[in-house]
């Protein structure tokens, strides 16, 4: 199971006006467990005010480079963000854990595949440690990026996209949409809806020859470029996401009720195994997610935001029924197979059986 480590803080570089890089340093005992796949994030965590709060960043370095990166975009309102862009310097500490997610596809160095990314502002990072992993580690593949930013100082990464562009010439090749400037292709100013991805399939992107796509921004533009793409020929398991921002931040407020939770009794005997170790907890089926009720028995259940984004809180339902409000991390094959995201998932029957560590 996961568990936080301490990292040195080797150096914090301004990427943007509201974003910085942040180089980290496993200690030496950790080198191994901090060994990432391409598209993968870290998630840290930080007392403010005498609360923790944790969040999660994509890594953004490529495996081959031989460095620890994730890039840090200040949100408006965002404790852990601001202070990252205003304090965070070398010689200090942070605390992660080890890199999670499967925002990736197997690397194949004799393949020649077709990726096509989408990104929208910081939805670039997880994406450019996929492209530079993908260019150096498989050298008969070819890369798309379409980029989608509000103006052009707002890109993030723009130097270091340049240098793959001319380091990969007809390998790796770039379309910048920008929602306020102006360019000279119209095509490229605007918004990356659905409209405007078939504009790009029609003119610019060939999708028959996509092997696989990545999706990574806010959630509306994430569906649209999803819809578009399942339209233009590519399935299901062609389309890899990453969601940074979820128009559901938490559960919703009223839990929808199955008749076999309303016909059992109101509450559920939930037994968790964890690191090895098996507690028996009563719970409520309603008001009270899986997760709270292991952190509530004490137990050391990982966790990141609380919102079906991420998969840090993944477990596996070996036994009953429960009920999930909101995925947006899980396969569908991981669904089928009995894992949940424990902070969004429900009792319905009357015994759980939940394990954190398959």
């Amino acid at each position: 199971m996961a568990r936080f480590h301490t990292l040195d803080v080797v150096d914090v570089q301004p990427e943007t006006r509201d974003a910085v890089v942040v180089t980290l340093k496993p200690r030496n005992e950790d080198k191994g467990t901090f060994d990432f796949i391409q598209g993968q994030y870290l998630t840290f965590r930080r007392e403010f005010d005498g609360e923790e709060l944790r969040r999660s960043y994509s890594i953004c370095s490529g495996r081959d480079e031989g460095v620890l990166k994730v890039g840090i975009k200040r949100v408006d309102g965002g404790a852990f963000s601001t202070w990252a862009n205003e304090n965070l310097s070398p010689g200090q500490v942070m605390e992660a854990m080890p890199p999670m997610g499967n925002f990736h596809t197997p690397i194949e160095p004799g393949a020649e595949k077709q990726y096509l990314g989408f990104a929208g502002g910081s939805g670039i990072t997880p994406l450019l440690s996929i492209i530079k992993t993908v260019l150096s580690e498989e050298p008969g593949a070819e890369f798309t990026l379409v980029y989608a930013n509000r103006q052009v100082n707002t890109i993030m990464f723009r130097e270091e996209l340049d240098d793959l562009k001319n380091r990969f010439l007809g390998r790796f090749s770039m379309i910048h949409v920008l929602e306020s400037d102006s360019q000279d292709i119209d095509l490229f100013t605007g918004r990356v809806d659905e409209e405007k991805c078939a504009a790009l399939f029609k003119n610019w992107i060939d999708p028959k020859a996509v092997d696989t796509a990545f999706i990574c921004g806010p959630e509306p533009m994430m569906l649209g470029i999803a819809k578009s793409l399942r339209e233009h020929g590519l399935a299901d398991e062609q389309i890899k996401f990453e969601l940074f921002a979820s128009g559901q931040p938490g559960r919703a407020k009223v839990k929808a009720k199955s008749e076999r939770a309303s016909e059992s009794g109101a509450t559920a005997e939930v037994t968790i195994t964890l690191d090895g170790a098996t507690r028996t907890v009563q719970m409520p089926k309603e008001g009270q997610s899986l997760l709270e009720a292991a952190l509530e028995a004490n137990m050391d259940a990982p966790y990141a935001c609380k919102a079906g984004v991420c998969s840090t809180c993944r477990a596996k339902v070996v036994e009953g029924e429960t009920e999930m409000v909101t995925n947006h991390a899980l396969e569908d094959y991981e669904v089928r197979q009995g894992y949940v995201l424990t902070c969004q998932c429900y009792p319905v029957d009357d015994k759980i059986v939940l394990s954190y560590d398959e």
